[in-house]
């Protein structure tokens, strides 16, 4: 992943710590025993970071915190949004996948667009754990990382929930659906 040298204007900084302050009051049960004023801190000492966080909330994203690696000493923001982040969808999954494409090519990539943001997307791992703290893309669907046994295939994976299930499924990386965009991660 690119290093992101990116930074917000003070002001727009502000503005985001605060819409990401009351997500995390709002939804306490996504990051339990965590504390607010830390992970504050955390974000007022990486200006790159917050720049990301900023791009996945203007696409829609929602990010919210939904972990900690106290090892690490970072604190972990996923896309919390009901459905696939809107700035991010009718994308089919990497820039190779992009170029394969003749006709009717979409915007962007999934991977692409997750480079330029400085995120990663979620793993099925984490699109599990993500499924854990709510019910998410019960009318939409996100791409996810793919293991690379099968994209050298020419597949790609997502995942959904229908009928009360989390569901992991594949297509072919250059499809792209309206209703189909990516969630990521960051750790901050």
């Amino acid at each position: 992943m690119k290093s992101n040298k990116k930074k917000l204007p003070v002001s727009q900084a502000e503005e985001l710590i605060g819409i990401l302050k009351a997500r995390f009051e709002k939804n306490k049960t996504r990051h339990k025993g965590i504390d607010w004023a830390r992970v504050e801190a955390k974000l007022q000492s990486n200006p790159g970071k917050l720049w990301s966080l900023n791009e996945m909330e203007i696409t829609g994203g929602e990010p919210d915190v939904v972990g900690e690696n106290k090892k690490a000493g970072e604190y972990i923001f996923y896309d919390c949004s009901a459905e696939t982040p809107k700035g991010r969808r009718s994308i089919c999954y990497d820039p190779e996948a992009l170029a394969s494409r003749k006709e009717h090519k979409p915007g962007n990539s999934a991977l692409g667009m997750a480079e330029d943001m400085g995120i990663e997307l979620l793993t099925e791992e984490e699109y599990h754990q993500l499924q854990l703290l709510g019910e998410f893309d019960t009318k939409t669907s996100s791409w996810l990382a793919t293991p690379a046994a099968v994209r050298d295939l020419g597949g790609a994976i997502f995942g959904d929930r229908r009928f009360g299930r989390v569901f992991i499924y594949h297509n072919g990386a250059e499809s792209y659906y309206g209703v189909r965009g990516f969630r990521g991660s960051l750790k901050v």
